[in-house]
């Protein structure tokens, strides 16, 4: 059967066997005038009163909003924002928009442009902000686990703070969007560290579409209301990134409501696990690196066979990438059990230690195969994948390996579509 795979820019078809299961998001239309809907979103929130009565002339503004690692339609999304604003009486002057990168790197000037457009790069404050920046970070002291919290100062010192993203589920902290554009986005380094810390991560409820009880969205949670955010504007999106819906309000009512929306047409049971699982990183912008593509292998992770095999097709334009410790914490390692051997000494923290742990784990479930046009042989191999150069060459060895009963699944939309075994909880 052909299948295509979101993969880079354009997709990937391949053609796999016949048995093979596909599993794809549910199907919902975008929504047929998306700025109408935000609009609409913005003036009847969840829980909270329209944001034209929250922001008044003289407040000062601050807009957090994703970086280029996701799929976020900030250059749509924001100027119906900025528009309402300025309905409101808020001058432009008094808006700051801030990148919400947390350990990320920043990006160009073109790429600001690409994500927001010329129109909000040119008449607005935009921001990008660094978890490294002690002079721009205030702390707000200790969580419930005693885990330090500093924040960006441009944000705590506005009147009226707003955050933005799209909801989806997330590997780690049950879905993006909500508390997560202050933790990591907006934190210092050691509070991303150890958010994101050994234990943290390897807790059975920092998974896929658990926010409550999962340690990780929970002490987002607690950071997030430290600061008072004023509002939330998230959308979820098809796969196509139009918008499907818009949640706005609240940020604890309104990102629930989205976790929701999502949850209904992300989750996927299945009967049971499969010998081979074909995934993806739900291509540009989410497959731009390998580091990022862990998420993919994630999902198919849930549904895989111990000793099973994973094919993660992700384009990885920007490569390993060469920025972060993603690469030189899976070098200093060597192996999977040797990554976790690394990260799990008494005191050790590094920035991107969550993303080789967990890479490691799903490696010592289920070996993993990794096609990319971005990547050589030798950068897959360093990252202690293996190279996969035919998707289909690869499936129909690995049938010799399982068996002509071999059970396939393919997900080509990646982490948009996360399965769980029958019997397994989905939900919170």
């Amino acid at each position: 059967m052909r299948v295509k795979l979101a993969y880079g820019r354009h997709g990937l078809d391949v053609e796999l066997p016949a048995q093979t299961e596909v599993i794809l998001p549910g199907l919902i239309a975008g929504l047929p005038d998306e700025g109408q809907a935000i609009r609409a979103a913005l003036g009847h929130p969840i829980d909270s009163p329209p944001l034209a009565d929250l922001a008044k002339p003289g407040h000062r503004v601050v807009i957090v909003h994703t970086d280029i690692t996701r799929a976020t339609p900030n250059n749509r999304l924001l100027p119906v924002l900025l528009a309402e604003l300025e309905e409101a009486g808020v001058r432009r002057e008094d808006v700051t928009l801030i990148n919400g990168l947390g350990t990320h790197r920043r990006q160009t000037e073109l790429e600001l442009r690409a994500m927001l457009g010329d129109a909000v790069v040119e008449n607005y404050r935009c921001l990008q902000h660094s978890c490294f920046d002690d002079e721009n970070l205030i702390s707000l002291g200790v969580t419930a686990l005693g885990h330090p919290v500093r924040v960006n100062r441009t944000y705590l010192e506005a009147d009226v703070r707003i955050l933005t993203g799209f909801i989806e589920p997330h590997f780690f902290a049950g879905f993006s969007g909500g508390p997560k554009a202050i933790l990591p986005s907006l934190a210092g380094a050691e509070s991303v560290y150890s958010n994101h810390g050994l234990a943290m991560i390897a807790d059975p409820r920092a998974t896929w579409g658990v926010t409550h009880g999962n340690p990780i969205w929970e002490e987002m949670k607690e950071v997030a209301l430290m600061t008072r955010p004023t509002f939330l504007l998230n959308v979820a999106l098809n796969s196509d990134h139009a918008i499907t819906g818009v949640f706005a309000g609240d940020m604890l009512a309104a990102h629930a409501a989205g976790c929701e929306f999502v949850r209904e047409c992300a989750m996927a049971a299945v009967a049971a696990p499969y010998d081979i699982v074909v995934t993806t990183n739900s291509g540009y912008p989410l497959d731009q690196n390998l580091y990022q593509s862990v998420k993919g292998m994630s999902a198919a992770a849930k549904v895989v066979k111990p000793g099973g095999a994973i094919i993660m097709a992700a384009g990885c334009e920007d490569g390993i990438p060469d920025h972060g410790r993603y690469a030189e914490l899976l070098r200093r390692g060597e192996t999977p059990q040797g990554v976790l051997d690394l990260v799990s000494q008494p005191g050790f923290e590094a920035q991107d230690q969550w993303q080789v742990q967990t890479q490691a784990q799903i490696q010592l479930h289920a070996a993993v195969y990794v096609y990319s046009e971005g990547l050589s042989d030798a950068q897959i191999k360093a990252a202690l994948f293996e190279p996969c150069r035919s998707i289909e060459a690869t499936v129909a060895h690995l049938v010799t390996v399982y068996g002509p009963g071999a059970r396939i699944c393919a997900l080509p939309q990646g982490p948009q579509t996360i399965p769980y075994l029958t019997g397994q909880d989905a939900h919170d």
